[in-house]
């Protein structure tokens, strides 16, 4: 009896171990949650003090950019985004922030509003599709707020009248390796903290096809309807060759559209070149300058970018000229602008 006891005492600690191990196992493959932080810092100098009308890079002399701190969560099926920004670029890439009513009835910014980026929450529902719930980044468009992502560092005009950002909710579907699919419902454009009372929520869409994305931001109060086509194609492995197109028109009889190309080759693992062309046409907009209701502005921009590890080097030549005297310089109204710009950037 003796025996049997040890015997089957023997065969269950052997299951019982060989249960544990198994369970230690299974846990070790259970996909890892992440935790991490990234973003930049950039600095720039200027050597005109007269601008564009487009975002960012437009101050005098020796100036800041912004520091940009990102965190974000990975779990097994869901996580989130925070994405703060401080500093002049931050400021003006959260200007639809100024969300409170003082005592006088004008908006102002309060507390941590003003530098919210991005602050989003999203579950995935399966491996192909994922629902998004917050503020984040527009889909349309070529350009983007962090100049690390951005290639040039100023910016081009349909970027700088186009949104910003959206808070809403957002659908997105992998349909395939190559076709992909945004369905969103959103706030008023740049709009961040919450919808204003008495106005219409909006309709964002993108269509994905191999690499090109047909864009769509329609509705709201003021009948907004803009089509965007954001693309691009690696003629060699060294020449990309980048494309933006957008119209828009709203109930209000502004309308703007534009095109530009964006041509960049890489000569070295630290070294590479890049343009910007763009043609931009406006109706009620003033966007071209200050007394602009309606005209034409063609910019050329010429940017390099010398990178070792984390810190990017951008040099960069801006030319535009208007099809009327809508900038201003020392002398007076003029119809076109140069300047040199020179960035500095690191990121982590």
């Amino acid at each position: 009896m003796k025996t049997i006891f040890k015997s089957s005492a023997l065969i269950m600690m052997a299951f019982a171990v060989t249960t544990t191990t198994f369970a230690q196992e299974e846990e070790t493959e259970e996909p890892e949650k992440t935790f991490s932080m990234s973003g930049s810092v950039d600095a720039y100098y200027r050597s005109n003090e007269y601008a564009p009308g487009t975002s960012f890079g437009n101050l005098n002399g020796f100036a800041l950019g912004m520091a940009n701190v990102i965190l974000s969560y990975e779990g097994e099926k869901s996580g989130f985004v925070g994405d703060f920004v401080f500093g002049p670029r931050g400021n003006d890439a959260v200007f639809g922030s100024a969300s409170y009513i003082d005592d006088d009835g004008e908006l102002v910014a309060k507390g941590s509003n003003s530098i919210v980026n991005q602050l989003y929450v999203y579950y995935n529902l399966s491996d192909s599709f994922t629902v998004t719930l917050g503020n984040f980044n527009t889909f349309l468009g070529y350009e983007v707020i962090s100049p690390v992502a951005n290639f040039n560092y100023t910016t081009s005009y349909m970027f700088s009248y186009g949104p910003f950002s959206h808070t809403g909710i957002k659908a997105d579907i992998a349909l395939s390796d190559d076709v992909s699919l945004m369905l969103g419902l959103l706030n008023t454009t740049d709009a961040t903290e919450f919808q204003p009372i008495g106005e219409d929520f909006m309709i964002g869409a993108q269509l994905g096809l191999y690499g090109q994305y047909i864009n769509y931001l329609g509705g709201g109060t003021y009948g907004v309807s803009q089509i965007d086509f954001t693309g691009g194609f690696n003629l060699t492995d060294d020449f990309y060759f980048g494309i933006n197109a957008t119209s828009y028109s709203d109930d209000q009889d502004i309308e703007f559209s534009g095109v530009a190309l964006y041509p960049q080759y890489t000569f070295s693992d630290s070294f590479a070149l890049g343009a910007r062309f763009e043609f931009f046409s406006e109706d009620g907009l003033e966007a071209i300058g200050s007394i602009s209701g309606e005209g034409d502005n063609t910019s050329f921009t010429l940017t390099g970018n010398y990178t070792s590890g984390n810190f990017i080097l951008k040099p960069e030549i801006r030319i535009d000229t208007a099809s009327g005297q809508f900038y201003s310089n020392a002398d007076g109204a003029t119809d076109g602008l140069a300047a040199f710009i020179v960035a500095a950037i690191y990121s982590f």
